[in-house]
C-alpha cells in the first residue's frame, strides 16, 4: 500500500504535467498492468480516472476564481483537447465548464487576472533567451542602426 501511495503522491504533485503511465507506476515499482490493477483495488478507481478528477477539481476552482478563457484552463490542468476536457468536465459535475462558471463563479467579485493565474500555475513556457526579455538577435548588432538618443 505505502507503494501505492507513492504514486499516487506524484500523481497529486504534478497533475498539470503530462503523467503516462510507466512514470507513474514506476514510483510504486509495478509494472503498469500490475498498477492499474493495484491501484483500482486499493482507490476504487484507475489511475486515470484518479488524474482526470483531480485535474477537474483543479478546473472548477480556476473557473470559480480565475479570470482566464476555458481554452486556457484546459491547458493548464493537464489536458491537451479541449473536447476530452469538456466531456470530462461534464461528466463529472454535470455542467459544461461555460455553464459552471455561470452558475458558480460570484457576481462582482475580483477575479485572479489570467496573467497571474497563468504565472502560478505554471501556464508560460520558460525563455530561451534567460528571462531577460530581449531578442538576441538584437543584442548582438543587428539593430545598431538606430539612433541612440544622441544628435546626429
Amino acid at each position: 500500500m505505502r507503494r501505492l501511495r507513492l504514486a499516487k503522491d506524484a500523481m497529486d504533485r504534478d497533475w498539470a504535467e503530462p503523467l503516462d503511465l510507466d512514470a507513474v507506476s514506476a514510483h510504486a515499482g509495478y509494472s503498469r498492468f500490475h498498477f492499474v490493477r493495484a491501484f483500482k483495488d486499493a482507490y476504487g478507481q484507475t489511475p486515470g480516472q484518479y488524474l482526470s478528477r483531480r485535474r477537474i477539481e483543479r478546473a472548477q476552482e480556476l473557473l470559480r476564481t480565475a479570470n482566464l478563457s476555458v481554452t486556457e484552463i484546459c491547458a493548464l490542468v493537464g489536458f491537451s483537447s479541449l473536447g476530452t476536457f469538456s466531456t470530462r468536465f461534464k461528466r463529472q459535475t454535470g455542467l459544461t465548464p461555460t455553464e459552471y462558471r455561470a452558475r458558480h463563479a460570484p457576481r462582482g467579485a475580483g477575479h485572479i487576472p489570467g496573467c497571474y493565474a497563468m504565472l502560478w500555475n505554471g501556464g508560460f513556457p520558460l525563455r530561451r533567451d534567460g528571462g531577460q526579455g530581449r531578442d538576441r538577435d538584437r543584442d548582438q548588432g543587428r539593430d545598431q542602426d538606430r539612433n541612440s538618443g544622441e544628435a546626429d
